[in-house]
């Protein structure tokens, strides 16, 4: 099987596995949403500890914790993708899958905007349109939801500026998870501690099966994770950023197919205009990316 083909079938699973997360984090119920969230960090830390060894990545991992850029970096990565895992889980196990799918559809947006106000980036006119359309059907959702879709923006701007913390560390996934999941596991440990002294835990309490549940919260952390990173090394940044939309299309569908969450009229307006928006971003990120190619291949020759 080609490279490109493999690539492009590990980024596959990796935004499905993500997409069907609705669907996980229910099963794990009745633990509430920062309980399911303490065990997911310690249990991750232990996943990525053990892919640490196994990998053989300890003298990469030892060269990060000597490099104090980097930790700040990883510190602020692990604070948002703290708040980012919070909230979706509390969305989903709330009825609020539709909302959460909203978050990842505009968090592309959000990210560019990132790199306009922080780095200084120039939007091009196509890409202004698109902005202009998706302020719109924020508008459009407040008016209907009856307030801002704070879900939905939590998790898009706490998952950008993960992306932006992780981006400027420039480290590897498995070495920059274990080490966000180490910053603060002595915090969820904590919590789950106190969860048990004061017979408020749900770990064990609901038979064998839904502990065992519990801890795979670390391996379906870890799996999508590490068939992300196969892809990224196989596939273009434009075919990844077109796959990043499955997770969000497989979540809407789950929310209002699965779940049967509300969809009135002016929902769907928003919606469709978060969809008109990036539909305009894509083209003209497409574009652009086949212009500058074809301007490298034309200097080249």
């Amino acid at each position: 099987m080609p490279d490109s083909r493999r690539g492009l079938l590990f980024g596959a699973a990796a935004y499905l596995l993500w997409g069907a997360f609705p669907l996980y984090w229910p099963l794990l119920e009745p633990a509430g949403a920062l309980e399911i969230l303490a065990h997911r960090i310690v249990w991750s830390a232990l996943t990525m500890a053990i892919l640490i060894v196994v990998l053989r990545r300890g003298p990469r991992l030892r060269a990060l914790l000597a490099d104090r850029r980097v930790l700040a970096l990883l510190a602020i990565a692990a604070v948002t993708i703290t708040v980012n895992w919070a909230t979706y889980i509390w969305g989903v196990n709330n009825g609020r899958v539709v909302e959460t799918s909203l978050g990842y559809f505009i968090n592309p947006l959000v990210t560019v905007l990132m790199g306009v106000f922080l780095l200084g980036e120039r939007l091009r006119p196509l890409q202004w349109i698109a902005m202009a359309v998706a302020a719109t059907a924020v508008a459009v959702l407040t008016w209907d939801y009856g307030r801002p879709p704070y879900v939905a923006l939590v998790l898009a701007f706490s998952f950008g500026t993960y992306g932006l913390a992780k981006k400027t560390a420039d480290v590897g996934a498995v070495e920059s998870l274990t080490l966000e999941t180490a910053f603060v596991a002595p915090l969820a440990l904590g919590y789950i501690y106190w969860l048990t002294a004061t017979g408020a835990s749900n770990f064990g309490s609901h038979g064998s099966g839904h502990a065992l549940l519990i801890t795979t919260t670390g391996i379906v952390t870890a799996i999508p994770l590490i068939c992300f990173g196969a892809a990224a090394t196989r596939v273009s940044m434009v075919t990844l950023g077109l796959l990043q939309y499955l997770a969000p299309i497989l979540q809407f569908a789950l929310g209002v197919l699965w779940f049967h969450e509300d969809m009135p009229p002016g929902r769907w307006a928003g919606f469709v205009l978060v969809w008109v928006a990036l539909m305009l971003f894509t083209v003209e990120l497409t574009n652009h990316h086949r212009q500058l190619r074809l301007a490298v291949a034309a200097s080249a020759v």
